[in-house]
């Protein structure tokens, strides 16, 4: 009986040789995706109303007033973990909440919202993702904290906890409605 030899051996030394190179390699995911969007100019856009409803939004309904953006979908969990918050803040804070339906098909926004409650002042129709793509937006939910020049002060990834809110949202807002 022949025993293997070390030629055998050379595909697993290459894979562990490869997996422990990218294991132990930097990435560019160990810098925070928001530190790029912050104090950048909100692109101009006009959404259209989602399918039901009677009006979209557009960047200029924004203008000078500290507000949030918050894209979401019918189709997300995490959207629904984050809803109850969305409208706790709606009815509690004066800061209005614009959405942004992302990637959603006909009708399931307007569906949802009716279902779960409507925490937006207004909801546009981004359903082939468009301005999603301007905001260089990765997935859902997402929330831009917008002060009153129009401009992304923060990009929150994920749903809205009161932690989030509290230690984030919260005292941005405050120096941003008191600095302007």
């Amino acid at each position: 009986m022949k025993r293997p030899g070390l030629l055998s051996l050379a595909p697993l030394l290459v894979f562990a040789a490869l997996t422990a190179a990218f294991a132990f390699s930097p990435r560019e995911a160990d810098t925070p995706i928001a530190a790029g969007m912050l104090d950048r100019a909100l692109p101009d856009f006009s959404l259209s109303p989602m399918a039901g409803t009677k009006a979209g939004f557009a960047s200029s309904d924004l203008s000078g007033k500290v507000a949030l953006i918050n894209v979401f979908a019918s189709w997300c969990s995490s959207c629904r973990q984050e809803h109850p918050k969305l409208l706790e803040l709606a009815a509690q804070t004066p800061v209005p909440i614009y959405g942004v339906n992302w990637k959603d098909s006909k009708g399931a926004g307007k569906l949802y919202l009716t279902r779960a409650g409507n925490p937006y002042v207004a909801t546009g129709d981004d359903s082939a993702g468009l301005l999603g793509k301007d905001l260089n937006v990765t997935g859902v939910p997402e929330t831009y904290l917008i002060d009153t020049k129009g401009r992304m002060r923060y990009r929150h990834l994920g749903p809205i906890t009161d932690t989030v809110w509290t230690e984030i949202f919260a005292p941005m807002i405050a120096e941003l409605e008191t600095a302007e």
